[in-house]
C-alpha cells in the first residue's frame, strides 16, 4: 500500500494527525500516529514523492519508529503500542485485532483460518479483501496471512514489489525458508530508490 502525505483514512481528524517517515529493509514507510494511536502505516514510492518534513510531534510518532527499528533489527517480535481503530467498520476491525492478537512473530494463519478465528461468519475470499484493505499492516501482521496453497496476495510495498515484500518479512520472521538470493539487509532496492526532485523546505 503507497500512502500519500495527509491521505487518512475516514473517522481520523486530519488536524489530529502526526506523520514521519523511517527507511527500512523492505523500503520507506510512513507512519501516521492519533491521539488515539497508530492510524496508517503505508509505503512512500521514493521515486516519485520527496520525504516528509520531520514530525511536528516526534513524542508521537518516534514510539512506534523505534518499534518498527527493533523489528526490522530483530530485536523485537510484538508491537505494544496503541493502535486507533476508528476507521474501520466493526467487521473489519474484529477481523484485524483477531490477527494483531493472534497470529504472533513466526506463525501464520490461512484466510480460511482467520475467518473461523474471527467469529465474523466472514467468507475466506472476504477476508482477503480485508486483509488488502489493512491500513496499519506490519504492525497489524496482515503479511501472516496465506492462501491455502501459497502466499496468498499482499498490499504492501510500492507496486510490483508486493510479495517479494510479503516473502521477506515471512522469511525474516521464520515462517519460510530462506532462499538462495535471500537478504537479512531487505529486499532487492528496497533501499536503493533515490527521489529525483525538490526536498520539501524544512
Amino acid at each position: 500500500m503507497v500512502v500519500g502525505r495527509g491521505r487518512h483514512n475516514g473517522g481520523v481528524n486530519q488536524t489530529d494527525v502526526a506523520v514521519a517517515e523511517l527507511d527500512t529493509s523492505v523500503g520507506r514507510l510512513r507512519v501516521a500516529v492519533t491521539a488515539a494511536g497508530l492510524a496508517e502505516v503505508g509505503w512512500v514510492d521514493t521515486a516519485r514523492e520527496a520525504p516528509a518534513p520531520p514530525s511536528a510531534d516526534p513524542s508521537r510518532t518516534e514510539p512506534i519508529l523505534e518499534q518498527l527499528r527493533a523489528y526490522f533489527r530483530g530485536e523485537r517480535e510484538q508491537f505494544d503500542i496503541a493502535l486507533d481503530w476508528r476507521s474501520m467498520s466493526e467487521t473489519r476491525r474484529t477481523v484485524l485485532q483477531a490477527l494483531f492478537t493472534s497470529v504472533g512473530f513466526g506463525e501464520s494463519i490461512t484466510y480460511g483460518g482467520l475467518a473461523d478465528r474471527s467469529g465474523t461468519g466472514v467468507p475466506a475470499r472476504a477476508i482477503g479483501g480485508i486483509m488488502g484493505s489493512n491500513p496499519i499492516p506490519i504492525v497489524v501482521p496482515c503479511h501472516r496471512v496465506l492462501s491455502h496453497d501459497g502466499l496468498g496476495g499482499y498490499s504492501g510495498g510500492t507496486g510490483a514489489d508486493a510479495l517479494e515484500v510479503k516473502r521477506w518479512l515471512l522469511t525474516m520472521e521464520g515462517v519460510l525458508p530462506p532462499t538462495l538470493d535471500f537478504s537479512p539487509d531487505g529486499i532487492a532496492g528496497g533501499r536503493s530508490q533515490q527521489y529525483v526532485g525538490d526536498l520539501p523546505e524544512q
